[in-house]
């Protein structure tokens, strides 16, 4: 599928601010399975932009605004293809004891440890086990896994915010996709299976909007993205942003700047297929 998506970002400030500085990540990567044809920022007020990779290879685009502005957009339009993998079947794939050698490849080490938003606590351990009781092989233990989170939370519209810890979706048992990406994360690391936070977008017929999975590294396959929000395998609705240890990696905009916290922001994402 071929996608134009715009996602345009505004704060109306109670009163001009100034001094800002903010990193941008809203470039979609250049991944198997993805192509980027275009990517246009724009900022008002406009201002010079540089751009750089991180350390897990996301886009960030920085700028700086110093003189006072009572608002700030932040527009970005891109056109991506994807064709990603045919879904892998729900049978044994992949054996615990050759799950040990993803640590010594695709630098795995980062995405087996605790992390800002995601716990290794002997609740998730317990959580995770009795989740996968019974399961010998790690792929269909990693299903079993997502189909557990996706029965054990309660979506629930703005019951959590950009900071909430894993901790406290285990604890009460409901959020969004964040949330649901957060916790199955945990869950997978819990067992020793790598697993990293995608932030991105879902394009389907009823709307469109940022959203959140992860991905699971598993020896022979690679990196297979998966969705406990709605309990599937990651398909060609999905577009690829940035990937990270978690929410904390990936944010789409972050910055500060001097002058009052009072501020409104609005956001609008649009997909539309290209045919």
């Amino acid at each position: 599928m071929k996608y134009d998506v715009l996602h345009r970002t505004r704060y109306i400030y109670a009163s001009p601010v100034r001094d800002s500085f903010n990193d941008v990540r809203l470039q979609p990567m250049p991944v198997p399975g993805q192509a980027v044809e275009s990517f246009l920022l724009k900022v008002l007020p406009a201002t010079r932009l540089t751009h750089f990779k991180d350390f897990y290879s996301n886009w960030i685009h920085h700028f700086e605004i110093i003189e006072p502005h009572g608002s700030l957009t932040i527009e970005a339009q891109s056109r991506v293809v994807t064709n990603p993998p045919a879904p892998l079947p729900a049978e044994r794939l992949c054996s615990f004891a050759r799950m040990k050698e993803a640590p010594n490849v695709e630098r795995c080490f980062d995405y087996l440890q605790a992390s800002r938003f995601v716990e290794l606590s002997p609740e998730a351990w317990k959580l995770a086990l009795d989740a996968t009781d019974g399961i010998d092989d790690a792929w269909l233990a990693i299903l079993a896994l997502m189909k557990f989170v996706h029965g054990f939370l309660k979506y629930e519209t703005a019951s959590t915010h950009v900071h909430t810890h894993m901790s406290e979706v285990m604890r009460d048992r409901r959020g969004v996709c964040q949330d649901f990406a957060h916790l199955m994360t945990g869950l997978c690391r819990s067992l020793k299976i790598p697993a990293r936070y995608v932030s991105g977008y879902l394009a389907t017929e009823a709307a469109s909007a940022t959203h959140a999975w992860l991905e699971v590294f598993v020896p022979g396959h690679g990196w297979r993205g998966l969705d406990p929000t709605h309990n599937c395998q990651v398909g060609e609705t999905y577009i690829k942003i940035g990937n990270g240890r978690d929410y904390a990696d990936v944010p789409p905009i972050s910055g500060n700047y001097r002058g009052t916290r009072e501020h409104k922001m609005e956001v609008e994402v649009k997909i539309t297929p290209v045919f």
